[in-house]
């Protein structure tokens, strides 16, 4: 290729003195370069007979070709750089089951604005799930919920929401404008699965138990409306953020007084040579969406910021490891 630079410049020059100083080489290594090339393809491209160069019948053959592989060439060039870079290809990215609507839908608009050649294979993971294949290679990135191991792992922007109580709208505790997780003593729980985030399931039973709320029994719930039909049954009590309570009349959501229960989400990829460039890039991006429009704030401590006011759903913290 760099040879069929050389003739494309003496071809649009007719002068290998001019050729030579518009590549910024000696004539000498630009004539040999020349020479090479003609021996390489077994004919003569310059007419050299003449006080003029001009093109031989091979030569006015090989100009057209040479542009059309060189322009070849550098659209190969930009397309490599660009997959380096994480904007062509394939991304396998997992999400939790829990993951709104909204939230992938506006999560694959980012995608398709910021990186419009990448086809994103997004799939409903559980957190446990999404750590295996992470580690298998059978996924490239992951929306998890924190607590991880993330001994092999990078993390990007850690995303926090607060989580309040559902309660049934006849519960003697849904007048109050707060409620402490002790009161919520002798009422049973309703939780998500502990196969689908082991590390965030043993957290919030940990901080009940240390808020002192010992659930008389735990039922579990993957889905919802599910959560929210038991809930209303009076088969226990649930914690969330509110959106998903709120748009079910019939039971109510309270924020919890001390705001003991953070829930952290993060993107997490397998740190090593074989990281999909576009994975960083897929876990600031959906930081970016579940906390866009929220005001929510953290201490520099990471603590909670001030417990008066309404829900704050989402907040975003930067760790420094990714």
């Amino acid at each position: 290729m760099r040879h069929l630079r050389i003739f494309v410049a003496v071809a649009d020059e007719l002068h290998f003195s001019r050729a030579a100083d518009q590549l910024g080489m000696a004539q000498p290594p630009l004539s040999q370069a020349v020479r090479r090339l003609e021996k390489d393809l077994g004919a003569e491209l310059f007419d050299r007979s003449h006080r003029q160069v001009r093109l031989t019948t091979a030569g006015m053959v090989l100009l057209d070709e040479a542009r059309e592989l060189l322009a070849r060439e550098e659209r190969l060039r930009a397309l490599t750089r660009r997959a380096g870079d994480g904007g062509l290809g394939t991304l396998r990215a997992g999400v939790p089951p829990d993951t709104t609507v909204s939230v992938v839908s506006t999560l694959l608009s980012a995608i398709a604005e910021h990186s419009p050649g990448l086809s994103v294979d997004l799939q409903e993971i559980t957190t446990e799930e999404q750590l295996r294949l992470l580690a298998s290679g059978g996924l490239d990135v992951g929306l998890v919920h924190q607590p991880v191991d993330a001994t092999e792992l990078r993390l990007g922007p850690e995303v926090c929401a607060e989580l309040g109580v559902v309660l049934p709208r006849t519960s003697p505790l849904a007048r109050l404008p707060e409620v402490a997780l002790a009161e919520l003593s002798g009422h049973d729980l309703v939780l998500f699965p502990r196969a689908q985030a082991p590390g965030w399931y043993d957290r919030v039973l940990d901080t009940c138990r240390a808020e002192g709320f010992v659930p008389g029994r735990l039922r579990h719930a993957s889905n919802p409306e599910f959560l929210l039909a038991l809930v209303h049954a009076g088969h226990g009590v649930a914690f969330d953020q509110g959106p998903v309570a709120r748009k079910e009349p019939r039971v109510v959501w309270r924020p919890l007084a001390g705001r003991p229960l953070l829930q952290r989400m993060t993107g997490a990829w397998l740190a090593g040579r074989s990281t999909h460039p576009a994975a960083p890039h897929f876990a600031e991006l959906a930081a970016g969406v579940l906390a866009r429009g929220h005001a929510a704030v953290l201490r520099p401590d990471g603590s909670p910021g001030s417990p008066d006011g309404p829900p704050r759903p989402w907040s975003v913290v930067y760790d420094g490891s990714s």
